[in-house]
């Protein structure tokens, strides 16, 4: 019996996030860029680089709920900006996991009634279901808010802005103060990319529309940017004594993934993001060993399954208003625990795993 696919949910960036929204229609939304949300109960993360030690920014946060778990749940994944950093891997970039519990329809006030259940019933079937005796892993349910309420987006939270305002002030005394000698560094400004929300379509909503003229035409494209002509790398190969022979077919190994990977992406080129939880990665490059020795959930053991992974498209919309920053990569592989775990009172956001694949070309220049 043939294997089920696992539905493929794509991420396009959407309109941009004005002011500071607060509450549930904050951290129920998926977005890019900006400051991380908060959980109720459960502290933002606030990482930094492992090589600079300086503060990371916010790349994506995704609220992707389970099927059938009570939980509210989100991801969010950071990196450094700093173009010294950006040579450093998986060292630059971290994934956290946030969980809290959703409150009954029952329990809950009319007002945050309706905003849990603002995309429960356009994503799921039986999303609310939460009094299961299924015991079994849940499967994936990416219920998502994606800003379409111009009106949440656009309030602006004037506590926040000024406790913002006063902590700065505090600071600023307080370096004043200290004698020159006794000086410390003062807390490193968080780097921020402009942010937008990201809306979600269902991918195949999209494949049928690709024509095989259109396929072929991007294996024209890719054939004479880089000079490959299948046809003779496979006839070199077979022809080579038996060391050019192994780099030859390495190559064209490598060429096929590539290949893979852009064609499986032209019917939505702008795609951010590709969810899939307990689904199949889309490589862009041969995978690593790390994709077979995935390290185990460091809370309860259980094995890491993927979820979603960051789209070269991204690359090009982060940007920031104000300050240098910037982050190249070919795509961002994020691995979570596949029990979900969560420990009862837990406060604090749970790291995961992610594996990071150059861009091809990237590496000619490198």
């Amino acid at each position: 019996m043939a294997a089920v696919r696992k539905p493929v949910l794509l991420g396009l960036p959407d309109a941009a996030v004005h002011g500071h929204p607060t509450g549930p229609g904050a951290w129920s939304a998926s977005k890019l860029g900006g400051l991380p949300d908060a959980l109720p109960a459960v502290a933002a993360p606030s990482p930094v680089c492992e090589r600079c030690r300086q503060s990371l920014a916010l790349v994506v946060q995704v609220y992707c709920p389970l099927e059938g778990s009570p939980f509210h749940r989100l991801l969010h994944v950071f990196t450094c900006p700093r173009p010294r950093c950006g040579s450093c891997g998986a060292r630059s970039w971290k994934v956290f996991r946030s969980q809290c519990l959703q409150m009954r329809e029952k329990e809950a006030p009319d007002t945050q009634r309706q905003e849990n259940n603002l995309a429960a019933e356009d994503w799921c079937e039986g999303a609310d279901d939460w009094g299961s005796d299924n015991e079994e892993t849940p499967s994936p349910q990416l219920t998502l808010d994606f800003g379409n309420d111009s009106k949440g987006a656009k309030d602006i939270d004037c506590t926040a802005q000024l406790q913002d305002l006063c902590l700065q002030e505090t600071l600023l005394a307080a370096a004043l103060t200290v004698p020159p000698e006794e000086e410390m560094a003062l807390p490193s400004v968080v780097p921020q990319f402009l942010p937008y929300y990201i809306c979600v379509v269902d991918e195949d909503d999209y494949r049928d529309v690709v024509s095989l003229d259109h396929a072929h035409s991007l294996l024209r494209e890719y054939q004479q940017r880089e000079g490959i002509h299948m046809e003779q790398l496979i006839s070199q190969s077979l022809s080579s004594d038996d060391n050019e022979k192994y780099e030859k077919t390495t190559i064209k190994s490598g060429d096929k993934i590539f290949y893979k990977f852009k064609k499986r992406i032209a019917a939505c080129q702008e795609q951010i993001l590709r969810y899939s939880w307990s689904g199949e990665p889309l490589f862009l490059t041969c995978p690593s060993s790390e994709v077979t020795e995935l390290p185990a959930c460091s809370l309860c053991g259980a094995q890491r399954t993927f979820e979603f992974q960051l789209m070269p498209a991204l690359v090009s919309i982060l940007r920031s208003a104000d300050l240098d920053l910037s982050v190249e990569f070919g795509t961002i592989l994020i691995y979570t625990c596949e029990k979900s775990c969560w420990p009862h009172n837990q406060q604090t956001p749970m790291e995961e795993f992610c594996i990071v694949q150059e861009d091809p070309d990237e590496l000619l220049f490198k």
